[in-house]
């Protein structure tokens, strides 16, 4: 009986979102004629309170509200890092996102690459500016079907061999017809239902994990004896000085690359304003707070004796939930987790598609591609994209996709000084950032394979670890740096600059703050 009423909330969960997707219809505004804007990014009409909704459950995944607790669960304090990197998220996209976005109204931006070709009037930097994108949201996509496929095997909810895998296939493919349709609209709305879903569920889970042991002193050092000590102070969950630098260097590489994901700017572009953006900037700490929680989770379920089965602790806290919730209230957890994956998918698919119908396809392949062309190839790249996602989940190993994501983190972090850096100077040439994102890529990459695809290396032997990423952006950067006098006293030329914004810094200027002032 528990089981059938598990199941019940949880397809009502997943109903709820495949009517609000049909919604998503009535934010068409009236009369306009197709556009790649209109479709990826709502026509730059939402307001605050949309835009707060989207940009979180865009930013925060079901991957990420499964992966961190189950990270917590395996090694303790190191887990953590994921608050603090949410928090430096927060004053950036205060200043880049609301800057960039300033920029991109006015000229008609879609993607971060369009910034980047209208800025250094390179074709070859934009084109490596989108590919990078692509490559590293494709195997992140596929970590939100692992997300949905971990919690519907601890709840029960995923029958084994093909029918499991339709199932699966069915909730995803609402979605996909929803976008297909709406665009970046069907997971705005969708996005609604995940807030309140998530932070009603969680809040209910945490709510029992203190009431069976008595406060959150029990629980950490519950957990603490679990991972092998006396008490929470003396165990895995407290950082040792080694562990500080990895720790530290994570959390910041991990802010300024998750900026530079397509995905993220694509909710950032959709909202209605600079004014908007910064709003939203000084609320998404709400978010933080809900990642913090699930972290705790991931703590209460080693405290609980929960054992998660070999290489797959981030099933650690639907199993917590499966064994301290009745059967209506965890259906609704997981159904609220599955929602939490459908909207990051759908955004990421979006700004696959849009990276590569404005920097390849109307670059390369057909330059007098209509606007009607351009939705129609987008949408069908979409769908191609979500596609493939599934296609990779059942025919590769989940370790697969895990390692291309860490990857994928390391490869768009080098992005980071054509997009942010150009922002604010034009004094780079280039041709030397080609050559940082070149070594960039090629370093990090060198680093997270030869660590046996870790992200935490050491540089040299016994060097205290650092995060792959943050030791590639610095190469990249001094090759960027070192380059671009050599380039300019062989005066090698620059592309012409079409964004408006200086080569150097102006003291003392501000830009604009409202969407009337683009």
């Amino acid at each position: 009986m528990a089981g059938a009423a598990m199941t019940t909330t949880f397809l009502a969960v997943i109903g709820g979102a495949s009517l609000l997707a049909i919604t998503a219809r009535r934010l068409h505004p009236g009369d306009r004629l197709p556009s790649l804007e209109g479709w990826a990014l709502a026509d730059r009409g939402l307001g605050a309170g949309w835009t707060w909704l989207l940009l979180g459950g865009t930013v925060y995944t079901a991957y990420t509200f499964t992966a961190v607790p189950g990270l917590a669960y395996g090694n303790g304090a190191s887990a953590f890092f994921a608050v603090p990197y949410t928090v430096i998220v927060c004053p950036l996209a205060f200043v880049l996102l609301s800057r960039l976005w300033e920029v991109a109204r006015r000229h008609g931006y879609i993607t971060a690459a369009d910034f980047v070709r209208g800025r250094y009037g390179s074709a070859p930097l934009a084109l490596v500016v989108a590919l990078t994108g692509i490559l590293a949201t494709m195997p992140y996509l596929a970590l939100q079907l692992l997300g949905i496929r971990a919690v519907l095997t601890a709840g029960g909810l995923y029958p084994p061999g093909a029918a499991g895998d339709l199932a699966m296939v069915a909730v995803f493919a609402g979605l996909a017809v929803a976008t297909y349709r709406h665009g970046l609209r069907a997971p705005t709305v969708i996005s609604a239902l995940k807030a309140v879903a998530v932070f009603v569920s969680l809040t209910g889970v945490c709510w029992l994990v203190l009431d069976r042991f008595g406060g959150p002193g029990r629980v950490f050092d519950g957990a603490a004896r679990a991972l092998g000590g006396t008490d929470a102070a003396h165990s895995p969950l407290v950082l040792t000085p080694g562990q500080q630098p990895a720790y530290a260097t994570l959390a910041l590489g991990s802010a300024l690359a998750l900026l530079m994901y397509p995905h993220v700017l694509t909710a950032g572009f959709a909202a209605d304003g600079t004014r908007t953006l910064r709003k939203v900037s000084a609320g998404l700490p709400a978010w933080t707070a809900l990642l913090a929680l699930f972290g705790f989770l991931g703590i209460a379920a080693l405290a609980a004796g929960v054992r998660a089965p070999a290489g797959g602790a981030e099933a650690a806290v639907p199993m917590l939930v499966d064994r301290l919730m009745p059967g209506p209230l965890a259906g609704l957890v997981f159904g609220s987790i599955v929602v939490g994956a459908l909207v990051p998918a759908a955004v990421m698919s979006i700004a696959a598609a849009t990276s590569f119908v404005r920097n390849v396809y109307v670059e390369y392949v057909h330059p007098t591609a209509t606007p009607k062309r351009q939705v129609r190839v987008a949408k069908a790249v979409s769908l191609t994209a979500k596609l493939g996602a599934v296609a990779f989940v059942f025919g590769l190993r989940d370790q697969d996709a895990i390692n291309l994501q860490l990857l994928g983190g390391v490869w768009i972090l080098q992005v980071f000084p054509a997009v942010a850096v150009g922002l604010y100077t034009r004094w780079l040439h280039p041709r030397a950032l080609l050559a940082g994102w070149a070594v960039g890529m090629a370093a990090g990459t060198y680093l997270v394979v030869r660590e046996g695809f870790s992200s935490i290396v050491p540089l040299v032997a016994g060097s205290p670890e650092i995060y792959a990423g943050v030791a590639a952006l610095v190469l990249n950067l001094a090759v960027a740096v070192a380059a671009t006098p050599v380039l300019a006293r062989l005066g090698v030329p620059r592309g012409p600059d079409a964004t408006d914004l200086p080569s150097r810094p102006r003291a003392g200027r501000r830009p604009p703050t409202g969407a009337n002032n683009a």
